[in-house]
């Protein structure tokens, strides 16, 4: 697979283009109506993109900023100014107006690209700090002032630019040349500018779209035509695989959820082959098939319950490479081709979660159902994965195996370190940082510690960065604690909390879906979040469930008390990055005073 033939971007679209010109290659919701993009049109759009960044001034190796939800109009812009030679960057749509300036300015660009009226105010802000940019564009509606364009505007300028100009620009590419910047989340200090060449891009897809194949054939099923559902930042790598570039070199189709909310009922319209959930995501559908389960009774509660039984077993049976159990087909008949359908997960060949660690208990709860989730572990430096999991060879809870032509390994100090053509150039402007990341033999540094069983499956223990050092000098990573703590029923997210502490400690949120039914178990009155948070037998259940797991772990490990907090951490609060990860530092800031109460 390294030998495999280099090729750029525009490559992959004029194959896609070439090959499949009619058919779909992008779908959105107007007017509640789906409405649909060929292949043919897409590149025609592109290019027309291409050549008006070029009359707004775009040249080789400057930057273009995209902001906003995922929709055509992204995936036209991204594309477009790398066909011009330009270099895409993706920028948070929770970002503040100083964010966005400072990913603009880093990234030398001389185009931003806006989705709406609200993100077109944070580049007003700060344009006067932006002497490179010569215009800003709209994806939906018009503003009128000077150099700033409605996407019909934008789009009319190309008619100034002859096609043979744009086909110098792209002649003169090189697949290993930088064609966009993933900019890092961030969660301490200004986020770092990942380089992805054109070559990191397709050939992660082509591989990845390669072992979707392999297993449908094997399966003895054709190829099917990808479909994926857009929803998650386009600014983060794991999504442009996905949806963006995974699509494009499978010649497949790429519908855009109308928002995080409409999820659920868009999934169940579009039916996609292949879909990406980061662990908070799983977890509340998790929570929304619990509440609904919770309102059956009778034969209907106990047909529930017998058939995860069979799910749960035949999960791990298949893992093994064991018969299922004799009832599985029934409970597959009467269950969980159901629960998939209600899902609109019963056409999904890959259902994938990464980009944040995942429990234990998510990852069983869907396997009771029927659902294999399949973990991969990766990062933006190595163009989205550097583990893969498939439907026929998968271990729960473990990140997956080696991506193929790839390489992965565990140093001596327990860091993973991938090898091979998905890994990135190094960062933008920051030779110090690469130096780090990349040492002289090519090998990636991730900074996450981990373990490689005898079957070759990844398992993520921490991370070195967040090691918790005790004031008795133990390191310990928090996240192996964080999985076992979500692991019981009525927790929704935890945070081990123990920096040069004598002992751990951990906040907590809970389900609001399932307090009522711990209350009740608990001998408390609490209906509500709050009211559990603030009961007195409420949380004393909880140190007694906490406690369970303590004897699970090491005497250094044991968390000696919890608080429980009222309220979810969220991107709004500050709490997760726009890909859902913990912000520690954040959180150790804003819930101070409850921390410092657990060691007073």
């Amino acid at each position: 697979m390294n030998d495999a033939e280099k090729i750029t971007i525009t490559q992959v679209l004029d194959r896609a283009a070439d090959a499949r010109p009619d058919a779909p290659a992008m779908c959105v919701k107007r007017d509640g109506e789906w409405v649909t993009t060929t292949w043919r049109e897409y590149r025609e759009q592109a290019r027309r993109a291409a050549r008006s960044f070029m009359k707004l001034g775009l040249t080789p190796g400057m930057g273009v900023s995209i902001i906003g939800f995922n929709c055509p109009q992204w995936f036209v812009a991204d594309i477009g100014a790398i066909l011009a030679g330009g270099v895409p960057a993706g920028i948070y749509t929770t970002n503040s107006p100083e964010q966005c300036q400072y990913i603009a300015s880093h990234s030398d660009s001389v185009v931003a690209v806006v989705e709406d009226a609200e993100q077109l105010a944070k580049f007003k802000k700060v344009r006067s700090q932006l002497p490179d940019l010569k215009g800003i564009v709209l994806m939906y509606g018009s503003d009128g002032d000077d150099g700033v364009y409605s996407w019909d505007e934008f789009l009319a300028l190309a008619d100034d630019v002859p096609e043979s100009e744009l086909d110098a620009r792209i002649a003169a590419q090189s697949p290993d040349d930088t064609c966009t910047l993933i900019y890092t989340s961030g969660t301490t200090g200004n986020p770092k500018a990942v380089m992805i060449t054109h070559d990191n891009l397709t050939w992660t897809a082509a591989v990845t779209v390669g072992e979707v194949e392999k297993y449908e054939r094997k399966m003895g099923m054709e190829p099917a035509e990808i479909t994926a559902i857009s929803y998650l930042p386009l600014s983060h790598i794991a999504e442009q695989m996905v949806s963006l570039h995974g699509p494009m070199s499978a010649k497949g189709c790429t519908y855009f959820a109308e928002s995080v909310e409409k999820l659920g009922d868009n999934l169940r319209e579009v039916r996609p082959t292949l879909f990406l959930g980061v662990p908070r995501v799983w977890e509340k559908i998790q929570e929304k098939i619990v509440a609904a389960a919770s309102k059956n009774t009778g034969l209907k509660k106990k047909i529930g319950a017998w058939a995860r039984k069979q799910g749960l077993a035949g999960g791990y049976a298949e893992q093994d490479k064991r018969p299922k159990p004799m009832l599985f087909g029934l409970a597959e008949k009467l269950v969980f081709s159901k629960v998939r359908a209600q899902l609109g997960l019963d056409r999904s060949l890959l259902r994938v979660t990464s980009a944040a660690p995942i429990s234990k208990d998510t990852l069983e709860f869907f396997l009771s159902l029927g659902v294999s989730i399949h973990e991969v572990y990766g990062m933006s430096e190595c163009t989205g994965p550097a583990t893969i999991s498939m439907p026929d060879r998968y271990r729960t809870a473990k990140a997956g195996w080696c991506f193929p032509g790839g390489e992965l390994k565990i140093a001596a100090d327990g860091e993973v370190c991938m090898r091979g053509r998905h890994v990135f150039k190094g960062y933008f402007k920051h030779e110090e940082a690469t130096r780090e990341a990349l040492d002289a033999d090519g090998w990636l540094h991730s900074g996450d510690l981990g373990t490689i069983d005898e079957e070759g499956y990844l398992q993520i223990t921490g991370r070195k960065k967040e090691l918790i050092i005790t004031a008795g000098g133990e390191n310990i990573a928090p996240v192996a604690i964080e999985g076992l703590l979500q692991g019981i029923p009525v927790v929704s997210q935890a945070v081990v909390i123990g920096d040069s502490r004598k002992f751990l400690s951990a906040l907590v949120t809970l389900d609001p879906a399932k307090v009522a039914d711990a209350a009740r178990e608990a001998g408390s009155e609490a209906t509500t979040v709050s009211e559990a948070a603030a009961c007195a037998k409420f949380n004393a259940y909880m140190m007694a469930k906490v406690d369970e797991i303590n004897q699970q772990l090491a005497r250094v490990q044991k968390v000696k008390k919890v608080t429980l907090v009222p309220t979810e951490f969220t991107i709004d609060g500050g709490e997760l990055t726009p890909t859902m990860k913990l912000k520690r530092r954040v959180i150790n800031e804003k819930y101070g005073p409850h921390i410092e109460a657990m060691y007073a």
